[in-house]
């Protein structure tokens, strides 16, 4: 008598998803802090943290006081932890280089709007053409802006950290 064993293969099903995140968030009291100078060392630094996540850049960009980041996110990772990351590590990179004469932080909080695959391009550009757009809008009226638009609850008085 023979045996007949049959083997069965199993397929893992894969995981599929189309998450787009913007991301926006402040140098400690607004102060321009991130210079012209090394700003390109800090976006490129930013998008390995981002890339290495398994998240995919769309753009960066930013004023001195600013940074939004726009991604095609994993939904592998919080953004809370990828948020988390970036801001710990592009502290450290800034830092240990003396690229500013004051310790540099990023501001507690963030904001994170997510944005359908039809709308890429238009954030996509609206990313990167921000010192064209803030000739005409402060960064405050921006992020209050763009509260209002996602109809996210705030308080004025909690936006952001007072100069102490």
């Amino acid at each position: 008598m023979s045996s007949f064993v049959k083997i069965i293969h199993y397929q893992m099903p894969n995981t599929y998803s189309q998450v787009y995140i913007q991301l926006v968030f402040a140098v400690q009291y607004r102060e321009g802090l991130i210079d012209p100078i090394w700003e390109v060392s800090l976006h490129k630094y930013i998008t390995g943290i981002i890339e290495n996540k398994g998240h995919k850049l769309i753009a960066i960009n930013g004023m001195p006081d600013h940074i939004h980041i726009f991604i095609g996110m994993k939904p592998t990772c919080s953004i809370s932890d990828l948020v988390r990351e970036i801001k710990k590590s592009s502290t450290l990179f800034i830092n240990s280089r003396n690229l500013t004469k004051k310790n540099f932080r990023w501001q507690e909080g963030y904001g994170a709007f997510s944005y359908s695959h039809s709308s890429v391009k238009r954030v996509y550009n609206y990313v990167m053409n921000q010192k064209h757009h803030h000739g005409t809008k402060s960064f405050k009226e921006e992020y209050r802006d763009l509260l209002v638009k996602f109809e996210i609850q705030f308080d004025e008085n909690f936006l952001f950290t007072p100069l102490e």
